[in-house]
């Protein structure tokens, strides 16, 4: 969803607008504000303010359809509500299995026989993907310490936790862990290639991603060409 995660979660901590979600999200049919407030045995008003707000950070979808016995341009049009298909996850530290698991899968169904080596082009191309996605904020001819600062906002994005350590940036968090402590090789290599990538899709011309795996971090990290930051 484009709204941050975090407004999602924080929008259904209130306990009648988590059963309305609920409700919403477990019908076959568009809810009408009615329907949701009869449900949960709540005012219409008090139903329309927390479904709205649950529109307005992308866990509900809604709009304006009349019922299918209602003759037309008869009475108001209701506004209906239904779930926008879209997963709630949250994790802290920030994971990304969903990308990873996309680009194995592919590479699996695609290429059986050599679906490792296809994992790791599949990588490639989401990351130069990525990185072309955000290149405008690239300004042009930027020197290596602004090439630095675009790939680490770029990558604290995605949940990486970009750090300085010296001459390097260390990314702190591995959005994929937990599959990476089970085939360290595979998915360090599908990393690797991701984030190599994503920064040639930036058009950076000093910024390189090289593997520098340690226990307490992610396997890549990041050095501009001349060594400095």
């Amino acid at each position: 969803m484009s709204r941050p995660r975090w407004e999602a979660v924080g929008a259904l901590v209130d306990s009648v607008r988590r059963a309305l979600f609920d409700y919403v999200r477990r019908q076959d049919h568009p809810v009408t504000r009615e329907e949701a407030a009869d449900a949960q045995g709540v005012s219409r008003n008090l139903a329309a303010f927390h479904l709205d707000k649950l529109v307005e950070v992308g866990l509900l979808r809604a709009r304006y359809e009349s019922p299918a016995d209602q003759p037309r341009g008869r009475g108001r049009t209701p506004k209906v509500y239904q779930a926008s298909g879209d997963d709630l996850a949250l994790t802290v530290p920030e994971r990304r299995y969903e990308l990873v698991g996309e680009i194995l899968a592919d590479a699996v169904a695609e290429e059986p026989t050599r679906a490792g080596e296809a994992a790791v082009e599949r990588a490639a191309g989401r990351g130069w993907a990525h990185g072309q996605h955000i290149a405008g904020h690239l300004p042009p001819g930027a020197d290596p310490a602004g090439e630095l600062a675009v790939a680490c906002l770029a990558l604290d994005g995605l949940g990486f936790e970009s750090r300085p350590e010296g001459a390097a940036v260390v990314l702190r968090n591995c959005p994929f862990h937990d599959l990476a402590q089970r085939q360290r090789q595979l998915v360090c290599g599908i990393n690797h290639a991701f984030v190599s990538a994503l920064l040639t899709g930036l058009g950076t011309a000093h910024v390189t991603a090289r593997l520098e795996p340690r226990p307490d971090a992610c396997c890549v990290e990041l050095s501009t060409v001349d060594g400095e930051e």
